[in-house]
């Protein structure tokens, strides 16, 4: 027997956002799905307990505040009548039933929500739909209220009932259960692409992740900067206070360009020893070097290891610390025709050597990579300090 229900759920990319919880790097990538989880949790739950409508709801981990009732909840997945128009939306956690569930963490039933003070009609406006009973049972994870499952209209005369609520809190776990599996998923494969010592990526992803980004960008016709940074004499941090120092300062200076770039679709990478990789898709020439001077300036008036650390555990006030940058641009620097394994070494490559040229001209500085004109001619590159 086909099921007549239209069960839908947020797309995976929009979905993700309700999964950033215990993530290292929220723009890392992964194969793991939700999506067909929650769909085939809610048609289960329809079959034990029959109802004309049922949605999931989530917080939104970015912005959750520890006082529940000031969070919003959002709609991932639904079915029932008009539920599409539902995905996506948000309501407070202090209205309705959902937000009753969620703000007290227990399980809640109303077989008549005509005079139910927890009801909100609002949603009934949205779906042009008309609930007249309801079942909610709050989602955990690691025993945090994160959500709500809930199903409207028992396709029964009696209504919900207290058996109902027992069986709910069975399809509530398994929502809980599906969702920590792609966490752990996500965050075994996240650890894999990530440098242990400052939390950005490893040199491994870098190559992997630049790869796709150039791909992509090359679709949409858009740029791609590769900013390539060392840090200046710092051997003289390890010959001076110890390899223990030195490893505290790479990992603030991992902190300090993870402050610095906000860009979502942006890799941060540690290509090794004291070597730091930005690509930054959709990022012109000039703008990049707005952001490498943004980068040398703050490395520079930065003051290292001015507390405590728990790699170096006595506070030493390393300041003056400088970095030169090299910069390089897919639509500047490497020919369109390339293949786009060529193109990524091209483009590490040609900033990897601007990056020396800036070390050659006195260091503390940034440089733009020459260029080949059409004559292929070399085209001097450009140098910014101080």
């Amino acid at each position: 027997m086909i099921d007549p229900v239209d069960y839908h759920c947020l797309e995976p990319n929009e979905l993700d956002r309700f999964l950033l919880r215990r993530r290292a790097q929220p723009q890392a990538p992964s194969d793991t799905d939700l999506t067909e989880n929650l769909v085939e949790i809610l048609r289960k739950a329809n079959e034990f307990v029959p109802s004309a409508a049922g949605s999931v709801l989530l917080d939104n981990p970015t912005i959750k505040n520890f006082q529940r009732q000031k969070n919003d909840l959002y709609f991932i997945a639904a079915f029932g009548h008009n539920s599409e128009r539902l995905l996506g939306r948000a309501i407070s956690g202090h209205h309705g039933i959902a937000g009753h569930v969620y703000v007290s963490g227990c399980s809640y039933y109303s077989a008549d929500v005509t005079d139910d003070r927890h009801f909100y009609s609002e949603v009934d406006k949205i779906t042009a739909y008309s609930t007249e009973s309801l079942v909610a049972i709050p989602i955990r994870i690691e025993k945090e209220v994160c959500g709500v499952l809930e199903l409207i209209n028992r396709d029964s005369p009696a209504g919900y009932g207290r058996r109902d609520l027992d069986l709910l809190e069975i399809f509530a776990s398994y929502i809980s259960v599906s969702i920590q599996n792609v966490l752990d998923a996500r965050q075994a494969q996240e650890i894999a692409q990530l440098d242990n010592l400052t939390g950005l990526f490893n040199d491994r992803y870098l190559h992997i992740g630049l790869s796709q980004i150039i791909e992509r960008c090359r679709a949409q016709d858009a740029d791609v900067a590769a900013l390539f940074m060392d840090l200046d004499h710092f051997k003289n941090v390890n010959d001076t206070h110890g390899h223990l120092a030195g490893s505290q300062v790479l990992r603030e200076v991992g902190h300090e360009i993870s402050r610095l770039i906000q860009q979502p679709d942006a890799l941060a990478a540690r290509y090794g020893g004291d070597e730091f990789v930005l690509i930054m898709p959709g990022m012109n020439t000039e703008r990049a070097i707005q952001l490498a001077q943004d980068l040398r300036r703050r490395i520079a008036g930065h003051t290292f290891l001015d507390k405590p650390g728990d790699i170096h555990p006595e506070p030493l006030f390393l300041r003056h610390l400088t970095c030169s940058i090299g910069i390089a641009t897919l639509h500047q620097h490497v020919p369109p025709d390339v293949d786009g394994a060529e193109a990524r070494s091209l483009l590490l490559r040609r900033a990897d050597e601007a990056m020396y040229i800036a070390k050659d001209d006195g260091r503390d500085r940034l440089q733009v990579a020459p260029t080949a004109s059409p004559s292929r001619r070399q085209v001097p590159g450009r140098t910014f300090a101080d």
